[in-house]
């Protein structure tokens, strides 16, 4: 980014590297391609089911962070492997505490949809 552009214009630029990180999550990392399955499964019985706003906001909610904090995961793991290509224990414990923050947000969402769609089955 160049300083001497307009704030409009780094904006612009700031939503195309994120679009450009989001498409290389999905192109190569394998848990982010099953989030995003999940996700498109989970819209579809969304429309299905005629859930409500506010099941439909919590629904957008716990799948904005799963795949958020999925990808924030990754991300370390990449700096991680950069900083310390070899095994070593303290890179394998921060990325077990990364791997940790994806499966509680992974859990919660779950409880979420649990809530969302046991009423709608039964």
């Amino acid at each position: 980014m160049n300083k001497k552009d307009s704030f409009f214009i780094n904006r612009i630029k700031s939503i195309e590297f994120a679009l450009k990180g989001a498409l290389y999550l999905l192109k190569t990392e394998a848990s982010i391609k099953v989030q995003f399955a999940i996700a498109i499964l989970i819209t579809i019985l969304g429309f299905y089911f005629n859930i409500s706003k506010t099941e439909w906001i919590a629904q957008i909610l716990a799948i904005g962070m799963v795949m958020g904090i999925e990808g924030i995961n990754s991300g370390i793991e990449e700096i991680a492997d950069f900083i310390h290509p070899e095994k070593h224990n303290r890179i394998g414990l921060i990325k077990d505490i990364s791997a940790g923050a994806v499966f509680f947000a992974s859990f919660f969402a779950i409880v979420v949809g649990l809530i969302i769609y046991i009423p709608k089955f039964f």
